[in-house]
Parts: structure tokens; sequence; C-alpha cells
């Protein structure tokens, strides 16, 4: 069943997240995912959820999900994306 890890982030350091974007794609590709959405224009329609910049990614399971996040590939990027940005970060199952 596909998971997707949904990322609110509000970059903090626009260069260093510059060098952070360049990184982790082929990573993310490297465990089966796919961005679906990344940054573009947010419009909320209720509540009070103002995400600054959202990134959804879908992978084929929330195990290839965590075991992107976990990976020795992704620790250097994940360290470089904490530095430069406040994010959150959380992954949902998908529908069977």
């Amino acid at each position: 069943m596909a998971a997707y890890a949904i990322v609110d982030i509000e970059v903090t350091d626009p260069e260093g997240y510059a060098e952070y974007r360049e990184l982790a794609p082929p990573i993310v590709a490297a465990y089966g995912g796919r961005y679906i959405v990344r940054g573009g224009d947010v419009q909320a329609l209720e509540g009070d959820w103002q995400p600054k910049r959202l990134v959804i990614l879908e992978f084929p399971s929330v195990e290839q999900a965590k075991a992107w996040w976990a990976s020795e590939e992704y620790r250097v990027p994940k360290e470089m994306r904490r530095r430069t940005t406040r994010s959150n970060l959380i992954i949902v199952e998908g529908l069977p």
C-alpha cells in the first residue's frame, strides 16, 4: 500500500536549502519515492494551517518511506534540511 511523506517547511536559510534540494531527489528515488508536490502556491480553505512550503512524497509503502528517512544516504541531507528550515514531517498510509 502506498505511503505519503508530507512535509511542512519554512525555509530559514535559502542558500543552504537550495543545496539540500539538489541532494534529496536522487535519494528519494533510490527508495522508490517520487515527488507529488514540491513547493508551489498553497491556498488555505479551512482552518489555521498556513504552510510556507509543502512537499508530498509518495513511496510504495510505509516501510520504504521510513527506510528513506532513516537511511545513511539521507543522513547528511536531513541534517542540512534541519539546519536550513523549520519543518514538520509525517508519514501517512494511502488507500489500499
